[in-house]
């Protein structure tokens, strides 16, 4: 083998890791992953290749024996990947959340009234729509259904739509999208859990307040948390109260103060970077490279601890989430066996039964755009907020039309609203009326962004 061929083997596979990492870093990619895994999921639950090793995987029993007892009672792997799995993603919802709190675009109340209000709005709206065909039904739990939007799906949209979109519109969806799954999460804690355990859930309580005390005290170690929000989760299983709670309340705990001042960071830099300095000068070169190694090591400490542990497990944990527990959600909870075509007709409507479908669908592609645009106008026209700067109404209804993509936080939910063992059918018809609504708004909110940012360009000119 030539020289040449060798270099361009290493050239070529540093261009391909390259272009990998610039993907896994666009905000869209795991929007594209989490589309092919629905695809990928409704072959597998069709297929008759798959069909049945599909279905065994997800009802395949992960319990451990630990002394003649099943650990944890009843863990398929279609519920490990819900109950465990999602608390991970729940997690890093909270982290969100409480940067968002603390230092972004809900951390003053000038700032976080437009988006929570039209949060709040995207979330009514929905609900009453979906009530208004369902309500006196069977399948009225659902109403929760329409209430989410999909953070990931709707900035990946608007990440590829460009400069078409202000900022201020893409800083107000992102805010939004953050309130919308805090509003999300109470949803699920207060209405689609079971009856708790109180002494279980006293327990957890106790063990968060002892988390909360640790961390004033100054308490830096990841080790620290993460063993008892191991333990947190445990007790929320058991206890009735929705295992993914638990994750956003850990997440709430975590510090986001860096265990090092910035005057402490620099004057330790300057430290390190003078020993490096006079390393050179030291003829041996074992130990001079011990002293490389170790003040290196420790750059990389101080540089840890000048970032709050808040951060950095964000940081750490986004690209897990996204590439893979989210593909995973998908390919366990997008795969409806469709067994007539009845499923797909979602417009299906009777006084006695109600319509989930319809409700759904209405409550996603016209709900969400009527709530969040209906209280982002009274919002700001009663002077509580601020209108997003450069933008026009007709964009800000279009940006909120994307709002409709439901995707990960409505099949979660329409997993919780009904029970399996007599509701399977309304489970699977609300999964394909989710996906139906969801690429509904996504192309309607695309084509009215491009819509009006055509018509604002040739008034401009």
């Amino acid at each position: 083998m030539s020289i040449f061929t060798k270099f361009g083997r290493v050239k070529r596979s540093h261009i391909m890791s390259k272009r990998g990492h610039s993907f896994l870093r666009a905000p869209w990619a795991g929007g594209i992953v989490l589309v092919m895994c629905v695809v990928v999921a409704m072959l597998l639950a069709n297929l008759p290749a798959t069909s049945a090793m599909y279905h065994h995987i997800l009802h395949m029993d992960l319990s451990i024996m630990i002394d003649g007892h099943l650990f944890p009672e009843g863990m398929t792997f279609e519920k490990f990947v819900n109950d465990a799995l999602m608390v991970i993603f729940f997690f890093t919802v909270g982290l969100e959340i409480r940067r968002e709190l603390s230092d972004g675009q809900l951390s003053t109340p000038k700032k976080a009234v437009l988006p929570i209000v039209a949060a709040l709005g995207g979330m009514l709206a929905p609900a009453a729509i979906y009530m208004a065909f369902n309500f006196g039904t069977e399948v009225a739990s659902g109403w929760g259904i329409p209430t989410a939007t999909d953070i990931a799906f709707a900035i990946g949209i608007m990440s590829l739509l460009g400069n078409r979109v202000p900022i201020s519109l893409k800083v107000f969806l992102t805010a939004l999208a953050v309130a919308d799954d805090l509003g999300a999460i109470i949803v699920i804690a207060l209405f689609y859990g079971e009856t708790p355990n109180l002494m279980l859930l006293g327990i957890a309580i106790i063990i968060m307040v002892g988390i909360y005390f640790m961390r004033r005290m100054g308490e830096f170690r990841i080790i620290a948390y993460l063993v008892p929000a191991v333990v947190v989760w445990i007790l929320f299983y058991y206890s009735g109260v929705h295992a993914t709670i638990s994750g956003v309340a850990m997440a709430m705990l975590i510090p986001t103060k860096p265990r090092y001042s910035h005057s402490y960071y620099l004057h330790k830099s300057e430290v390190i970077q003078r020993n490096i300095a006079e390393a050179h000068l030291i003829e041996n070169k074992d130990e001079r490279e011990e002293i490389y190694r170790y003040n290196l090591n420790r750059m990389k400490q101080i540089s840890n601890g000048a970032e709050g542990m808040s951060h950095r497990m964000e940081h750490l944990l986004m690209p897990y989430v996204n590439f893979i527990i989210m593909p995973i959600f998908a390919l366990a909870n997008a795969g409806v066996h469709i067994e007539s075509a009845e499923y797909f007709n979602i417009f299906e409507y009777s006084p006695e039964i109600g319509s989930v479908g319809m409700g759904i669908f209405f409550g996603l592609v016209f709900g969400k755009p009527l709530g969040i645009s209906l209280f982002s106008y009274l919002s700001i026209k009663l002077g509580l907020a601020e209108k997003p700067a450069g933008a026009t109404w007709p964009m800000l209804i279009a940006v909120a039309c994307l709002g409709g993509i439901g995707f990960t936080m409505s099949i979660f939910v329409d997993n919780l609203a009904f029970d399996a063992a007599t509701h399977f059918d309304y489970i699977c018809k609300g999964k394909i009326a989710i996906l139906l609504a969801s690429t509904m708004a996504a192309v309607l909110g695309s084509l009215l962004i491009l819509f009006e940012a055509r018509r604002e360009q040739k008034k401009r000119k």
